[in-house]
């Protein structure tokens, strides 16, 4: 089988998708650490803050989010549900996608793990530098963007 070779842009893009992962690893070993003491773990904290976003948000939409299966997302959902650090309320838009909001206890959960994550972020952004890290987002942002947009196109 002939495969096409890559390009030189095509190895750099190559190597900083394999980066992106090997940090999403250990962003996620690090989000269970930080909620760890909380009782919780990263998955769990991702979902939780979701729910806590600047609007109520359905699971399916949580999921497109984070960029997860819808069905884990539920199964996280309703863990969370069963704990007491969501609720689930009607939704306006949609008779069967509840929307998810946190409980107070799941705010005060949230409020231990956002002290903890911000004694962390502000250590590791002062060793990067507020501006690279901004550039290094708005690239990660623009990647997702043509990625998204790739699907849709084809």
């Amino acid at each position: 089988m002939n495969l096409p070779a890559r390009t030189p842009s095509g190895d750099a893009f190559a190597q900083f998708a394999i980066s992106v992962l090997r940090l999403a690893g250990h962003l996620t070993s690090e989000g269970d650490r930080l909620a760890e003491p909380s009782g919780q773990s990263s998955a769990r904290w991702q979902v939780l803050a979701a729910a806590a976003g600047h609007a109520p948000m359905s699971v399916a939409e949580a999921a497109r989010m984070l960029g997860l299966a819808r069905q884990g997302v539920q199964r996280i959902a309703d863990l969370l549900e069963a704990e007491g650090l969501i609720a689930y309320r009607d939704n306006p838009a949609h008779q069967r996608a509840k929307l998810m909001t946190p409980t107070p206890k799941g705010e005060a959960v949230l409020a231990d793990i956002g002290g903890r994550q911000a004694v962390w972020a502000n250590a590791l952004g002062a060793e990067l530098g507020e501006e690279r890290l901004k550039q290094a987002t708005a690239l990660m942002s623009e990647v997702m963007d043509l990625i998204r947009n790739s699907r849709t196109s084809s």
